[in-house]
């Protein structure tokens, strides 16, 4: 039994270490939402050669005179750039079409102002959700290490399955805050933010690994609990049950014994009486004969 608790036990600790980490990496990530935004393409330079526009192929024409009318014979789709981009709880990142790197914005002013309230909302049951994880985390490590007696662990196995369950359900609604203001953002943003086409990222994907984890060492936890609790009842009726049938026993024995004795003392008395009488009865006769 205690071995089994114990594996019980660290298997909720290893799911929700899982939860932990995953859901702090997907919280300083930037890799929830990415995809690729339509950008009009810059002019051709001396220091840009390729992904630009060169009007009538006069690169000096374009920096020196600036009044002239100048013509490109790309259209459509050819006069724009595809640059990828990816978005997070904090920042949003697209690439820099102008020189190396990356150029990231705070996606908490890219959002809508309806949507701002929901955001940090967002935020913060990310943040308590983190909060939870380790309080249930401190709890499964007390209960699996340093847990005195049964009763003690029963009672943190509780409350460490209490916080979890309620860290889940903050996480749960935390994601599905984040990725309903991301999807009016896309609709309603910046004009020069606005996806041309997107998907969810690997930080989404731990976000909501993170969240299953969680769910797995609350139920974990529980069915510890339960099962533990299950076990003590069920011996706890074996020895009553014993306990009355040896006392049911006993009682018995002791009717028995009281009932042996008594028609022993009978026996007895009846004995003495006849002797009494088999010693009366000649004195009796010689009265008589007197």
């Amino acid at each position: 039994m205690k071995t089994n608790r114990r594996c019980r036990a660290l298997l909720a600790v290893s799911l929700n270490l899982m939860a932990l980490l995953f859901s702090t990496t997907a919280f300083i990530t930037t890799h929830w939402c990415e995809g690729t935004q339509r950008v009009p393409k810059p002019s051709c330079g001396k220091e840009k050669k390729t992904n630009c526009l060169n009007y009538s192929g006069n690169e000096t024409a374009n920096e020196t005179n600036q009044n002239v009318v100048h013509y490109s014979w790309e259209t459509g789709d050819d006069r724009f750039l595809f640059r990828y981009f990816h978005t997070g709880i904090w920042y949003s990142c697209e690439e820099n079409i102008n020189a190396a790197g990356e150029r990231c914005r705070s996606f908490i002013d890219l959002a809508p102002a309806s949507e701002k309230g929901v955001l940090w909302l967002s935020v913060v049951s990310e943040v308590l959700y983190i909060m939870l994880l380790v309080v249930g985390f401190s709890l499964m490590c007390l209960e699996l290490f340093h847990s005195s007696s049964v009763i003690d662990g029963l009672k943190l196995n509780a409350f460490a399955a209490v916080f979890t369950v309620l860290s889940g359900l903050l996480g749960m609604v935390a994601h599905m805050m984040y990725t309903q203001v991301f999807q009016v953002t896309v609709s309603l943003g910046p004009e020069d933010w606005r996806p041309h086409s997107w998907d969810y990222g690997w930080s989404f994907c731990l976000a909501w690994g993170s969240f299953t984890c969680c769910m797995a060492a609350s139920v974990t936890t529980l069915n510890s609990y339960t099962k533990t609790v299950i076990e003590f009842r069920h011996k706890r009726k074996i020895f009553e049950q014993g306990f009355r049938e040896e006392q049911n026993f006993l009682d018995q024995e002791a009717i028995k014994y009281f009932r042996e004795r008594t028609e022993e003392e009978r026996a007895e008395a009846g004995d003495l009486r006849l002797q009494c009488l088999h010693s009366c009865s000649p004195n009796r006769l010689h009265n008589t004969q007197l």
